[in-house]
């Protein structure tokens, strides 16, 4: 029996060689391995220093700010007109308003002067004259034919302040869209706090001074909406109008508006009317003349000074107002435009009544240039003499 169990012993002396094997060839590669590791040990610890440095860095505030957390991110306007937001888009993202009233920062009220035009702006020179020296307090949007190019030098005001613009027809609800579009761009800039219309026909009457205190002070907006009985009034509802708008509720008003952030807000944001107005006022039902004045006067009236402050010549009858040329001004049609004048501006009487005046011809920039700095209140003295 021993002899047959004699030969069992040797496979276990065979595992015993090849464990002993094993575990020296794992020490052998242990301590290579370790060799390895403190060799390269100082360059791991630089590396790692180097990635702790380049992650702190990444977080630190500085960089932070870089990346446009700051609030100087939020309050700068937009260094570039240009950009390919669609309507829809525009809107929306100028219609945030902060929750908080009180401003975290020094801020300056401005007056965005919004300019619709089919073109040039042959005026440009008497507006260059009047916002001269008054930097940080207006700034400029033109919203003109899509494919105008304006080619106004860098040192003007004019100069890159076109926006993204689509077609406008005079009557129809694309010249609102137009007005719409002003505003939007104009909310993009947080200090823009007055909203003025004009057209490429307008001028200031009076001094920069006067204008911008005269609205940043005003309690109201201005708007013209008034009941008008007549075939041009109420005369142009569209029963399909209500139950949004009744007759009368039905407005009118002059194109040309100036209103406060609040309104402006309110204007591009508005979903309820836009349809209506869009779909049954067409001529000759002018929209210009009536969704602005129709839908304030039905929702913010109190906010309304329900009056204009564009002055225009309609004594001459006919659908448009009376335009004036280099022949009409002079010093006695100036002096009488500027006449005295009454209203009420927060809630007392007033002698300065408008700010602006149109319509002007191309003709009509000499002799205003050359009146303004003693009849308007600004300009070159030296143009006295031209």
């Amino acid at each position: 029996m021993h002899s047959k169990n004699a030969p069992q012993r040797a496979p276990s002396k065979l595992f015993t060689l090849n464990l002993l094997v094993k575990s020296f060839i794992l020490l052998i590669v242990l301590g290579t391995g370790f060799s390895v590791l403190i060799m390269y040990k100082p360059q791991y610890i630089d590396l790692h220093s180097m990635a702790m440095r380049t992650i702190s860095m990444s977080w630190s505030p500085a960089h932070c700010a870089d990346e446009g957390t700051s609030l100087q991110r939020w309050i700068a306007p937009p260094s570039n007109l240009t950009h390919s937001m669609t309507d829809e888009e525009l809107f929306w993202r100028a219609s945030f308003v902060p929750q908080v009233k009180k401003y975290p920062y020094n801020r300056t009220s401005k007056v965005a002067f919004m300019f619709l035009t089919k073109g040039p702006l042959p005026l440009a020179p008497l507006w260059e004259e009047f916002l001269k020296g008054h930097e940080g307090k207006y700034s400029i949007y033109v919203h003109s034919s899509p494919d105008y190019q304006p080619d106004f030098p860098r040192p003007s005001v004019f100069y890159r302040r076109q926006i993204p613009s689509q077609v406008a027809e005079w009557g129809k609800m694309s010249m609102c869209d137009a007005e719409r579009r002003l505003l939007a761009n104009a909310l993009l800039d947080v200090d823009n706090e007055r909203f003025v219309l004009l057209s490429e026909s307008c001028i200031p009457l009076h001094n920069f001074s006067t204008v911008y205190g005269y609205l940043v002070r005003s309690k109201r907006s201005f708007v013209g909406a008034f009941d008008d009985p007549g075939p041009h009034g109420r005369g142009r509802y569209n029963h399909n109008m209500a139950p949004e708008v009744s007759i009368s509720q039905w407005r009118k008003g002059a194109q040309w508006f100036e209103v406060d952030r609040s309104l402006a807000v309110f204007l591009i944001h508005d979903a309820k009317y836009y349809p209506k107005f869009r779909d049954f006022c067409r001529p000759p039902c002018y929209v210009d003349e009536h969704y602005f004045p129709t839908i304030l006067a039905i929702e913010l009236p109190h906010l309304l000074a329900n009056r204009s402050l564009t002055s225009v010549d309609w004594s001459r009858g006919g659908a448009h107002p009376a335009t004036f040329g280099g022949r009409d001004v002079t010093e006695g049609f100036l002096k009488r435009l500027k006449g005295r004048q009454s209203c009420m501006y927060n809630d007392l009487p007033a002698a300065v009544c408008f700010l602006f005046a149109r319509k002007f011809s191309p003709s009509a920039l000499k002799p205003l240039l050359h009146f303004a700095p003693i009849l308007l209140g600004y300009g070159s003295e030296q143009r006295l003499f031209e």
